[in-house]
């Protein structure tokens, strides 16, 4: 019987990578199996420790997710789309726990990672942290409670260099909030609004990003009526507590049953 658990990064260099680095080796029952990052990069065939300032890791980094994943239990993925579906489908292979914190994923995206869930394990959230995901259950049972007098609108904002919106988290809410309503959020989604937009209409979920500074995340959902508003609120002011949902995710899925789960399952909610 294995003593810890390995868990691969892929995306070593980014600030989430490196944040993932940190927790999984700062955690007893964990420890790094393998890292990656894309083909050129400067740090492929190098020591990590070395490429972080620090003392030799014995960890080399990679190019190639295939081998690295062959080595892992889990494989934690906070990448791009198209990589983090190429990934979905090698960790099936090796029948490795597949945690994505990836965001900006398509319908297409998600229907191939539907399909290595069948073959193992995959957690994937737009949020790893646990105030986040009780704000998702919170916001599901408010709008069920509320009736369409009440407009829905969420207001995310994120740091300069995020490069999707909405973002994943204000998607997730806005789906809790179309599930307590008993309606598609594709139905009823309003993202932009610009120039002479008439009247809002009747039982629309708007969305709104702000995008600025180093803003780690900050999440608002606003249910209001004629006189009275409801805010639901969750500011993350530091980035490590989403890798300590991730690496909680990577744990929690060894000894599961292949399928595609979410933080709330983790968490036990």
């Amino acid at each position: 019987m294995r003593e810890t658990t390995g868990i691969a990064v892929m995306g070593a260099s980014g600030r989430m990578g490196r944040m993932l680095i940190d927790t999984v080796r700062e955690n007893p029952a964990a420890h790094l199996a393998g890292v990656t990052e894309r083909t050129g990069h400067d740090w492929i065939g190098r020591d990590l420790g070395d490429c972080l300032g620090a003392a030799a890791m014995g960890v080399t980094v990679s190019d190639d997710p295939l081998e690295v994943i062959a080595h892992a239990h889990a494989v934690i993925d906070f990448t791009a789309p198209a990589a983090t579906v190429d990934h979905a489908a090698l960790a099936a292979q090796a029948r490795c726990t597949h945690v994505i914190g990836t965001t900006g994923l398509s319908e297409d995206d998600l229907a191939k990672i539907a399909a290595a869930a069948r073959h193992a394990v995959i957690v994937r959230a737009g949020n790893m942290s646990l105030g986040v995901n009780l704000l998702v259950q919170v916001t599901r049972q408010v709008a069920a409670a509320l009736d369409a007098d009440f407009d829905i609108e969420v207001v995310e904002s994120h740091h300069r260099h995020k490069v999707d919106a909405p973002s994943g988290t204000a998607l997730m809410l806005g789906e809790a909030a179309a599930e307590g309503r008993g309606v598609r959020l594709d139905d009823v989604a309003d993202r932009a609004r610009d120039g002479l937009t008439g009247e809002r209409a009747h039982g629309a979920i708007g969305f709104h990003a702000i995008r600025g500074g180093d803003i780690v995340g900050e999440h608002d959902v606003i249910f209001a009526g004629e006189g009275e508003r409801i805010v639901l609120r969750h500011v993350a002011s530091d980035r490590r507590l989403f890798a300590r949902g991730a690496v909680k995710a990577a744990l929690w899925g060894q000894d599961r049953k292949p399928g595609e789960y979410d933080m709330l399952d983790v968490l036990g909610l």
